[in-house]
């Protein structure tokens, strides 16, 4: 757009940014960035990221490494954040799949990678994130495995002494290895028949860390059936102080789950023959129970430390109609002793 004075003529639109079709200019738009944050390289701005992103858990921090490591710095890790855009991203994506890549994997790798340039977005390093509209991998979710009560007995009698009760806790009491690794004698009450789960146990990079749960709603309160009490007031016979762990290595100190796996939870696996079953089985055998029991999804997911009752549902919907036909049979049979079926 042009204007005229006195026979001169200035182009007003160049002045401010404006293209020949009169679009509005970024800088008034609020969407312009310095071109030079633009040429900063992705991997440089990753290492600044990382350093001023407070609060990951280790576990977190280490994954988050790793998938730089692996699938982000090969391939962005040179590149001005300006020219990483979405056709990029896509055939970046398109690329893991193709290299076999797990689909979870893939959608973790993405995940951190939108992180990272929403970040850039939010410094004013570019106008816009890349990572919008890419098609993902779908995940299949794969089938869960369940143990009967009598599987459940035959691993508990089947592992070392000491971690009996490790399997009757996570396969009724659905409490995570790392939960069960870092219970604590003072977090058990053997009278009411609870434990509260306070602290986790995790070993990111082979170190051993102790911190609360990752959510509020995984630091509950669980019920436990009498014999699940009985085993843990077994476990606890021997005299200790309330800040020790009621699990332990096999020369004390803190149970190390990649320790127990090898060493304790795979001969027992074996011995049962449960081979393939992972610890974290125990978790969904508990859900399974519960429900088979006639727990509703409310109680299901606040005994099991789930953040919401759709998460409950989307994992174990599926084993919820058979607690329905329960219902409806026990209401039958109310019925019937009301004298309503005569």
């Amino acid at each position: 757009m042009a204007s005229t004075r006195g026979g001169s003529t200035s182009v007003i639109g160049d002045e401010m940014g404006m293209n020949d079709v009169g679009q509005v200019p970024l800088q008034l738009r609020g969407t312009w960035t310095h071109p030079a944050l633009g040429r900063v390289l992705f991997g440089e701005w990753f290492v600044e990221w990382r350093r001023t992103t407070a609060s990951l858990r280790p576990n977190t921090e280490a994954r988050d490494e790793r998938l730089f490591r692996l699938h982000l710095l090969p391939r962005f890790g040179a590149m001005p954040l300006a020219r990483i855009g979405q056709r990029e991203v896509r055939a970046w994506v398109a690329d893991l799949s193709a290299d076999g890549l797990a689909a979870s994997t893939v959608q973790r790798a993405y995940q951190l990678l939108s992180k990272v340039m929403a970040a850039a977005v939010d410094a004013g390093m570019i106008p816009q994130s890349p990572c919008w509209r890419v098609p993902l991998p779908r995940i299949e979710r794969q089938e869960m495995r369940f143990l009967s009560p009598a599987e459940v007995l035959g691993l508990a009698d089947a592992i070392r002494s000491d971690y009996r009760a490790l399997i009757l806790l996570g396969a009724y009491g659905g409490l995570r290895v790392g939960e069960m690794a870092g219970l604590r004698r003072s977090w058990v009450d053997l009278v009411r028949g609870t434990v509260q789960v306070i602290e986790v146990i995790t070993e990111p990079k082979g170190r051993l860390h102790m911190g609360p749960p990752k959510t509020s709603a995984g630091r509950r309160m669980v019920g436990l059936p009498r014999f699940v009490v009985d085993a843990l007031a077994e476990r606890m016979a021997a005299p200790g102080a309330a800040e020790d762990f009621v699990f332990v290595g096999p020369h004390g100190g803190a149970l190390r789950v990649t320790l127990f796996r090898q060493r304790f939870w795979r001969p027992a696996v074996r011995a049962a023959g449960l081979d393939g079953l992972r610890i974290h089985d125990l978790r969904h055998t508990a859900v399974a129970l519960w429900i088979a029991a006639g727990a509703n999804p409310k109680e299901v997911a606040a005994r099991a430390g789930h953040a919401s009752v759709s998460f409950t549902l989307d994992r174990y919907g599926h084993l919820f109609p058979e607690a329905d036909r329960s219902l409806r049979d026990r209401l039958d049979a109310m019925w019937s002793a009301s004298g309503g079926g005569r």
